[in-house]
C-alpha cells in the first residue's frame, strides 16, 4: 500500500462521504440544515457547497496519485485497477445522484456511464492481448469538461449564475459529447483488437 494507492483509497473514502451527504434525508431525520440566498433568489443548500468542496479535495487526489505513481515509478496493477474503480464511483455516482435530484438531465449519466463501460470493455480485451490503451485528447477534454461542470452544480453554477450564464449545463453537455466522440476514436483505435 504505498502513497499513490493510499491516495486512492482516500478518493474512495470521501466519495462515500459524498455520497452519504448528498442521499441522506437530512430533512425526513428532522436535522434542518444550513441555507441562505444569493441575490435574493438562489437558495443554495449547503450540502452541495459541503460536497463541492469535497469533490474538489477527492479529484486532486486523482491527479496525485497518478503523478507521484509515474515519478517515483510506484505504479501497480493493484493501484491501476484501484484508481479506475475510484474514478467512476467518484463521478458517476455524483452524476446519478445530481440527476435524480433535477440538477442535470437523466441522459448525461446514461451517456456518460454507457461510454465508460464500452471503453473499459475494449481497454480490457486490449489489455488481455498485451496492448495497453493509452488516453486519447477527446477523453482528456471530456474530463476536464466533466469535473469542472460537476463542482459547478453542486456550487449552484455560481458566480455564473448571477449573470444567467448555464456554464455548468454548458459543460456537461460537451462532456457528453465527447464522451461520444472518444468512445467512437476508442473503438475505431483498438477494433482490431476486439476482432482479431
Amino acid at each position: 500500500m504505498n502513497l499513490p494507492n493510499k491516495l486512492t483509497m482516500l478518493r474512495i473514502f470521501l466519495s462515500v462521504v459524498i455520497i452519504a451527504i448528498l442521499v441522506f434525508p437530512f430533512d425526513a431525520m428532522g436535522i434542518s440544515l444550513y441555507k441562505f440566498y444569493v441575490n435574493e433568489s438562489i437558495v443554495i443548500d449547503i450540502k452541495y457547497i459541503i460536497s463541492g468542496v469535497l469533490f474538489i479535495i477527492a479529484s486532486l487526489t486523482d491527479f496525485l496519485d497518478g503523478y507521484i505513481a509515474r515519478k517515483y515509478n510506484l505504479v501497480t496493477d493493484f493501484g491501476k485497477m484501484i484508481d479506475a474503480i475510484a474514478d467512476k464511483v467518484l463521478v458517476n455516482s455524483v452524476l446519478i445522484i445530481l440527476s435524480a435530484s433535477g440538477f442535470i438531465h437523466p441522459i448525461i449519466p446514461v451517456i456518460i456511464i454507457l461510454r465508460d463501460t464500452v471503453v473499459n470493455s475494449i481497454k480490457m480485451v486490449a489489455g488481455n492481448k498485451g496492448n495497453v490503451v493509452a488516453a486519447i485528447k477527446s477523453g482528456k477534454i471530456k474530463t476536464a469538461c466533466l469535473m469542472v461542470g460537476i463542482v459547478l452544480t453542486l456550487f449552484y453554477n455560481l458566480p455564473f449564475e448571477l449573470w444567467n450564464l448555464k456554464v455548468s449545463d454548458f459543460l456537461l453537455i460537451i462532456a457528453a459529447i465527447m464522451s461520444i466522440i472518444s468512445g467512437v476514436q476508442y473503438y475505431q483505435l483498438n477494433k482490431k483488437y476486439i476482432f482479431e
